[in-house]
This record gives C-alpha cells, structure tokens and sequence, in this order.
C-alpha cells in the first residue's frame, strides 16, 4: 500500500477563486483576495495589521529589517530548525547563538536562554516545532528584563495556541508559512502580523520594494516614492485565492488533522509503554494543530533501519532538520551557548510519518501495523 507522506488539500472554491484572481486581471499582489486573507487573519489571531509575503523567511527577512538588526548584534535560537530562521538574520550581519532544545517538545530550552544572553543581543527567536508552543511566559519575561525583541519563527505553528493565545501573537513580530508542506497552503507563502503601529508602517514600506505605495492606494499620501531599505515580498494574488479558500475551511482542516494525528497516537501508544519508541509530548499550555506527527526510535542506527523498511513497504517516513550548529554555514556564522546535551542526540531520533489533510484511517493503519512488525520481527 503506497503511502505517501504529504498531500495537498484543494478545497472546492478553490478553482473558483483561482479563475476570478484572473478574470479581473489583477493578479500581482495586495489585490482582493491578499487583503482578504490579511483580513481573515487578523481577526483570527488578534493583531492589528497581517501582511502576506512570499514565505515564512521572507516574513522573517523584514521581520530582521524591522529591528534594525546590524553586524555584531547576537540572535538567540534553537539550533534544531530551518536554515531560514537563521539567514533572515545572517543577511543583515548578526550573529546567531544557537541554545539547546528540551527532549520533550523538541523545542529551544527556556531555562538556558538567559546565560546566552549578552550586551550584544538584539533578540530571541523561539521556533515553535511541530506545531507545539515554545515556553513563551519565561521568554518574554526575559524579553521585558533585557529589553529584547521576540520573533515567533511559527511557521508550523498556525492555528496552535500557548496559554489560548495563538502562537505568533505572543513576542513583537510573528511570522507563519503557508507551503505545500503546511496545514494551510498555497504552495509558496506566508505572512507576518504584529501589533506596534510604527512597526506596521515600518513592515508595508519594506514589503513593498522600500515604498510607500500601500499609503499611496489608500489615499494618503498623493504620490509614492522611496523611503527606505525594502524588497518584493508580495505574493501573487493567485496564490492569495489558493490560501484564501483553504482559510475559509480552516477549522474543518484543524479538527480532521487533530482526529487524524490521535488516532496515530492511540494506536502508538502501546509501542511506546513496550520501551520500544517515544511519542510527542503536548504540554499542558499548549493547544497544538497537529502540522506533524512523529515517533523517536532509540538511536540513529535505529532510525536508519526503520525508515529503510518503511520505504520497502511503500511508506514516505523522513528525518528532519540536521542540526544548524553542526552545518558548514552554522560554524561559520553562529556559535553554540553551553551544552548540545539533546539537540543532536533528540535530532536523530526523530522520523516523521504520513500525515495530511483527510489522510485515509486505512493507510494511517497500515503505518502503524508496519512499524509494529518491524519490531516484533526485530524481537524474533
């Protein structure tokens, strides 16, 4: 039985709106369907001002622009997460200081963050994995001590909730993707929200090529011009239809992958208590959306094997991030603060098994029957 590992979802209006994006010729960006979904998220999540990019780096790109970093400044983060979260700050100069993760959550250990903490440091970026939220009362409390900026890199993190608010609206600036690989999709895409009226302004100048052509069209200004350092991060208003119409059926996507990401669970469960595998942990703040669901073998040889016999058995089952800190560019550009005592060691045990939209229990089965014979034949 071929299980793949990812599906995109295309929900009926999909095409629909596809079509009118183009039948009124305006398909470049912040055209109806992008302010559309600028809308609808901001009314979900609470902030002021959502702005669609071309990506969740490119949410964090302006996101760097936005704090004036500059060289010499440290950045703190995980070193478990996406290259992205560390080139948004790599490209304006600073320097990235990489802490351990917690082996529960998987996510940057916030009992450690403060000894990495310098006269340098310009802000903390917490990687909220899986969907699952980072500890973010003792982050911004270390935010207020040391007068810090927070950026959620919440890429996974869409729809989840920490303390039932959504991750992403927690720090100064958060920064969400919509990829093919996300719960809501429109192949490329992502966003930034946030709340402080002079970085709203500060973010539609950047986003828009360094102009004020956003005040142009809503009047208030008579002419645009130049204003500061910016790029091109607006997505097509193709890609805004796509997402648009994924946005309108967000709650039915969260409830059919939460259901779907239990039932792996509950079957899970007993491998777990037999010693043989380790299940994600969901703290009890946390209120995730189930973007992933992954197992931990014992060990890397471990994980080699299993995933190797699920691939013979037709099952996409993947390892994820290699560890930044232990990469060419990371030792270039970053250092580790103290210890890697779980990072590398948590890394390699993790696999990632099939998990999507309206994913057939029948195949989510087969999974995990596939990976129950492995170890019982394992055991003979």
């Amino acid at each position: 039985m071929k299980t793949s590992f990812n599906r995109a979802f295309i929900p009926a209006k999909a095409i629909q709106y596809i079509k009118e994006a183009f039948a009124c010729g305006k398909m470049a960006g912040d055209h109806g369907f992008t302010k559309k979904c600028n809308k609808w998220i901001e009314k979900r999540v609470k902030r002021k001002k959502a702005l669609l990019t071309t990506s969740c780096t490119h949410a964090l790109e302006i996101a760097a622009l936005l704090i004036n970093v500059k060289p010499g400044d440290e950045i703190i983060m995980p070193s478990y997460t996406f290259s992205s979260t560390a080139n948004a700050f790599i490209l304006r100069g600073a320097r990235i200081v990489f802490v351990d993760i917690r082996p529960d959550t998987m996510n940057i250990d916030e009992k450690l963050i403060e000894q990495a903490i310098t006269s340098r440091t310009k802000a903390i970026v917490p990687v909220h994995y899986a969907g699952v939220g980072c500890e973010m009362d003792d982050i911004i409390s270390l935010k207020n001590k040391y007068g810090l900026f927070v950026i959620e890199d919440a890429a996974q993190g869409f729809m989840s909730k920490f303390n039932m608010k959504m991750l992403g609206t927690l720090g100064d600036i958060g920064c969400y993707s919509f990829h093919e690989t996300k719960n809501y999709q429109c192949g490329e895409g992502g966003a930034i929200v946030l709340d402080n009226s002079s970085l709203i302004k500060a973010a539609e100048i950047i986003r828009e090529k360094g102009t004020n052509r956003s005040q142009f069209f809503r009047g208030e200004v008579d002419k645009y011009s130049w204003q500061s350092v910016g790029s091109s991060y607006l997505p097509s208003d193709i890609n805004a239809a796509l997402l648009y119409s994924q946005l309108e059926t967000a709650d039915q996507i969260n409830e059919n992958r939460l259901q779907r990401w239990n039932f792996y669970y509950r079957n899970f469960e007993n491998l777990e208590k037999k010693g043989y595998i380790e299940l994600p942990k969901i703290p009890a703040k946390c209120k995730h959306n189930a973007h992933m669901f992954y197992i931990k073998a014992k060990n890397l040889h471990e994980r080699t094997k299993l995933i190797k016999y699920l691939k013979k058995k037709g099952i996409d089952a993947f390892f994820h991030y290699v560890p930044l800190h232990s990469s060419v560019a990371g030792v270039k550009y970053g250092k580790f603060c103290g210890q890697d005592r779980f990072t590398t060691k948590e890394s390699e045990r993790i696999i990632r098994l099939p998990m999507y939209y309206d994913i057939p229990l029948v195949k989510m089965e087969h999974v995990y029957k596939t990976v129950r014979k492995y170890f019982i034949d394992k055991k003979r």
